[in-house]
């Protein structure tokens, strides 16, 4: 009988021990292929980058491939949640397949990190988007860097093309707002599918009204396709694209027809343009250095810089949730993660320095912006 005890006490012991130090799970779900594609890879080659352990816990990351479609995302995070019992969610790559998810992790109380930069993907901080935050500088923030740039080359007649979808839509929100706050007119509005092969009208119609300037609303390769069809009737004036390109597949895409091309990227993606003095050249340099000894120079993106920052988050995050519960406990150590996410202060990255809070999560402001110019298949740092 006393031995009995004693095996049945050890056992108890045993099973309290392996559920206490039970695995953090980490769902991912990514636009690996699809329209997207040029997103997704350099996201997930970052986060195969993330660390194996964190404050003594295995982590465990399990990808799930979206295809650059929303209904499929949905479909990802549901299989993650409900299958795979994950702690929290990183993705998706792009703003529709982010808004999809946000009622899916939202009604399950999972904290998400979405990659995508869509305002409205986090904003505002209600319902379940209670339980959604994300790294990248929101379109928002960025339009309000692009407009400043237009106005300080003093251009009053700006046209707009962009997506066809959220991202697109989320975007001309934003910079319609901007332009009308700065006293700059929009000339022309068109938008194009992220499969398009032809925007020869569009262009056409941006041309005959005529403006100083035009932003391209729309993210990867496929945002070359009206850059190179504006020039090919003729436009003559400045091109803005969004952070939604800075990727090294969009210069080879484009090539030569995005000289001159002017951008606001994440400081990761000029961290060693970045003076000495910036807040941000540490920790960005950081995420350089890491992405450029695994994969080679010459392939940090605004993709990549994305998905570290949410690696960053993890780890800051996690060791403060362990405080309050237990992977063990997955309801209650999903709930303490998305409190310490929502919790952190002054935490650097690779896009800038996090400030969340209850109103706020994305928590980036103006440091998280360098704004560039496309010159011979390189970012050059505008000072």
């Amino acid at each position: 009988m006393k031995y009995s005890r004693i095996i049945l006490a050890a056992a108890i012991s045993l099973a309290a021990t392996s559920a206490a130090w039970a695995d953090i799970k980490v769902g991912v779900v990514l636009s690996e292929t699809g329209p997207a594609a040029s997103l997704g890879i350099p996201e997930k080659k970052t986060v195969e980058l993330f660390p194996k352990d964190i404050a003594g816990q295995k982590m465990d990351y399990i990808f799930m491939n979206d295809g650059s479609d929303p209904t499929s995302a949905v479909k990802a995070a549901k299989k993650l949640i409900d299958e795979d019992k994950v702690d929290v969610i990183i993705g998706s790559s792009i703003t529709p397949n982010s808004l999809a998810m946000v009622d899916v992790v939202g009604g399950a109380k999972v904290p998400n990190i979405s990659l995508a930069a869509g305002r409205n993907i986090v904003f505002p901080v209600e319902g379940n988007r209670l339980w959604v935050f994300n790294t990248p500088q929101t379109t928002g923030l960025m339009a309000r860097a692009v407009v400043k740039n237009m106005a300080q080359n003093k251009f009053k007649t700006v046209a707009y093309i962009g997506f066809d979808d959220a991202y697109g839509q989320d975007w001309y929100n934003n910079f319609a707002k901007e332009c009308e706050a700065a006293g700059i007119k929009i000339v022309a509005n068109e938008s194009y599918n992220r499969t398009a092969t032809s925007v020869t009208g569009q262009a056409l119609h941006i041309l005959t009204a005529k403006p100083q300037a035009v932003l391209i609303g729309a993210s990867g390769t496929p945002a070359v396709l009206p850059e190179r069809t504006l020039k090919q009737v003729g436009y003559k004036g400045q091109i803005y694209q969004t952070h939604g390109v800075a990727n090294p597949d969009f210069l080879r895409v484009c090539g030569s027809d995005c000289n001159g091309t002017i951008l606001p990227v994440s400081p990761g993606v000029v961290a060693a343009q970045l003076p000495p003095d910036s807040p941000i050249k540490q920790s960005a340099m950081r995420y350089a250095d890491a992405y450029d000894k695994a994969y080679g120079k010459n392939q940090l993106s605004q993709f990549s810089a994305n998905a570290w920052d949410a690696g960053t988050l993890l780890e800051h995050a996690i060791p403060i949730a362990l405080k309050k519960a237990q992977p063990s406990d997955v309801v209650a150590f999903r709930a303490a993660l998305r409190d310490a996410i929502e919790g952190l202060k002054n935490v650097a990255g690779a896009d800038g320095i996090y400030n969340m809070s209850p109103t706020d999560h994305n928590g980036l402001d103006d440091r998280a912006v360098a704004m560039v110019r496309i010159e011979n298949g390189a970012w050059k740092m505008l000072k």
